[in-house]
């Protein structure tokens, strides 16, 4: 045989199963291409971006005026599967502790908050029932007995007896949890501010400065 002959045959062979395989594969390809959002101009993007930042359905954190100097709201959008406000908190403050690094020239101190409500003897212990639950369970779920302490602070409200909403928190806790000020497994925060009362419930609060952050970040703590 003509070896050109030949050369020439298996060129159009290849030729051919090569359209063959474009004329497959391309439609699939130009569905994928028109799937594709269209480019948008940076400052296009940058008014969607403010456009969503002003709607607070779907801003994580929204600042809240607590109507006390020096104090501040964070309001945050909890979605499935994120931590707490405890966990972000905890972490916070074991993290400023170990790289001894502050994070911010104005925050002193960083408290989570897990419930609010109205700033009375009753409604209190009406609403703290759910935390108590979560943290502190009944003997019967209750593997080992936990020791606590009962942490309050009130700012523009003297109307409040300070001891009645302190017994009445600690009243909440089931046996055989006791009542530990000194070395607490765990520190129950009642802040009232107005007439808003904000709880949380945190660990290792006295080791970790209060959660102080400047102490935390000083080189002597």
């Amino acid at each position: 045989e003509d070896p050109n002959h030949q050369n020439q045959t298996n060129e159009a062979e290849e030729s051919s199963a090569k359209k063959q395989c474009l004329e497959t594969v391309l439609p699939k390809c130009e569905g994928v291409v028109n799937d594709e959002p269209k480019n948008k101009s940076i400052d296009k993007l940058i008014e969607d971006e403010l456009r969503e930042l002003k709607d607070r359905s779907k801003r994580r954190f929204v600042g809240l005026d607590s109507g006390c100097n020096g104090v501040v709201f964070v309001q945050m959008i909890k979605r499935d599967g994120d931590p707490g406000p405890a966990e972000i908190v905890k972490h916070m403050m074991t993290s400023a502790a170990a790289t001894r690094k502050h994070m911010s020239r104005f925050i002193l101190r960083v408290l989570p908050v897990e419930l609010t409500c109205y700033a009375s003897e009753e409604e209190i212990s009406k609403a703290i029932k759910p935390l108590i639950d979560q943290y502190f369970p009944a003997e019967a779920e209750a593997q080992t007995p936990l020791k606590f302490a009962v942490l309050y602070d009130a700012r523009a409200n003297t109307g409040i007896d300070r001891m009645a909403i302190i017994k009445a928190v600690a009243k909440a806790v089931p046996a055989p949890h006791k009542v530990d000020l000194n070395n607490p497994d765990k520190s129950i925060i009642v802040q009232i501010a107005k007439t808003v009362c904000s709880i949380g419930v945190v660990e290792k609060y006295k080791e970790l400065c209060k959660y102080n952050l400047r102490q935390l970040t000083s080189p002597t703590a």
